[in-house]
């Protein structure tokens, strides 16, 4: 089992940016999916970006694209969101989730690791 750990949520205005760290141990990340979840309380988790581990794609959600990008750090078992230009309707909890899959997959539901979480707000 991969287990994830979270970092670097904070509060930031509009316009701001925010880097967002996952680190991950335990099994393997060979022929996972690495991904951003978010989530507002009443909301459905949803899916904001994610990559292959042992590959080079990369996937957004429409809404963020242009303003958040996501890598990896394998040395150092890492993926980053960076997000830019922030705007008060990112404000959730994010979580880092990984998937045993080598496609782009977004229903978090395939996802069987979770992170704990970190709160990003973004004021107006």
């Amino acid at each position: 089992q991969v287990h994830l750990v979270e970092s670097g949520g904070g509060s930031v205005q509009a316009g701001g940016s925010l880097r967002l760290s996952c680190v991950a141990s335990g099994d393997t990340l060979n022929r996972h999916v690495l991904g951003w979840f978010r989530q507002n309380l009443g909301k459905e988790r949803e899916f904001v970006a994610e990559l292959a581990w042992s590959g080079g794609w990369k996937f957004y959600r429409d809404s963020v694209k242009g303003r958040f990008t996501i890598s990896k750090d394998i040395a150092n078992n890492t993926v980053y969101l960076e997000m830019n230009n922030l705007k008060p309707e990112d404000t959730a909890d994010y979580y880092c989730a990984a998937a045993g899959v080598d496609g782009v997959v977004t229903d978090p539901s395939v996802f069987r690791s979770w992170g704990q979480g970190t709160l990003v707000t973004v004021s107006s």
